[in-house]
């Protein structure tokens, strides 16, 4: 399973946005699609649906601020309008200029916020497992990552074996290759990255945010793809999202891990109906 993240995208390069030199990987030619990752991932987590979808799509894969091989200052500004204006800016230095977008995690936010400000650039919207509203009460890792001190610690004594645990409590038909793979992938930059990514993500940061969201993108071909295992974020939000939900019971916080041929199928589906 490791070969196909890895050889899911052929070509790679690095491209400067803003302040941070960041790394893409891409695949296949045809209607462009945009994935973004979540925590603790890269833009490896989506090989298995890449390697489904290259074949009659282009995927466009970026490592996000801090993770993988994309290096962010210590400074980098985490509120949502920056988020969005990276996606924006990413998009611009690729010169994508209407495009499908598929977002998980962490990834949410920073597509989220996008589509909020930039709805006309967006093709299509495909929403896997993420949080947009300012009533969601964090998962306990987040409230450890939030609490200056403990957030430190936790990243200084987290060793394979319990990354490997959580990860696969999250998801647990997730393979376990592609658990060791993102552990090997965290690096020092990244465990701070995600420290401040936390802390500057309060739920009330999404205040307003989540009621744009729905008007912006209201026609919109919309969709959430969610799975229902998932112990960090509860399946009553995906309905909230206004598009058409498609609950994945068997599935935990990476359907795409655990069901890339669903997946694959679902965002094929909806950038055919789309045109």
């Amino acid at each position: 399973m490791e070969l196909a993240f890895a050889e899911a995208f052929p070509r790679h390069r690095t491209v400067r946005v803003g302040a941070v030199e960041t790394y893409v990987a891409e695949a296949g030619d045809g209607p462009p699609i945009v994935l973004l990752h979540g925590n603790p991932d890269t833009h490896a987590v989506w090989g298995p649906v890449v390697s489904r979808l290259a074949a009659s799509h282009r995927c466009v894969a970026p490592d996000l601020p801090g993770f993988g091989r994309s290096h962010a200052p210590e400074d980098f500004d985490f509120s949502l309008a920056s988020q969005g204006a990276f996606v924006r800016d990413l998009c611009a230095a690729l010169e994508l200029q209407s495009f499908h977008l598929v977002v998980h995690d962490v990834g949410g936010p920073y597509g989220l916020a996008f589509a909020t400000e930039h709805p006309e650039r967006l093709a299509s919207l495909t929403i896997f497992n993420t949080l947009f509203f300012p009533d969601y009460h964090w998962h306990f890792w987040a409230r450890v990552w939030r609490t200056r001190g403990l957030g430190e610690l936790s990243m200084g004594i987290m060793n394979r074996p319990l990354f490997v645990r959580e990860l696969r409590r999250g998801s647990p038909r997730m393979p376990r290759d592609y658990a060791v793979q993102a552990y090997r992938e965290l690096s020092r930059h990244a465990k701070r990255m995600v420290l401040r990514w936390y802390r500057a993500m309060d739920p009330e940061v999404f205040a307003g945010w989540d009621e744009r969201l729905l008007a912006a993108t209201a026609k919109t071909p919309k969709q959430v793809l969610w799975g229902d295992l998932d112990p960090f974020i509860p399946a009553s939000l995906a309905e909230r999202f206004g598009g058409e939900v498609t609950h994945l019971p068997e599935c935990g916080h990476w359907g795409m891990l655990e069901e890339p041929e669903c997946a694959a199928a679902a965002i094929a589906a909806l950038v055919a109906k789309a045109g």
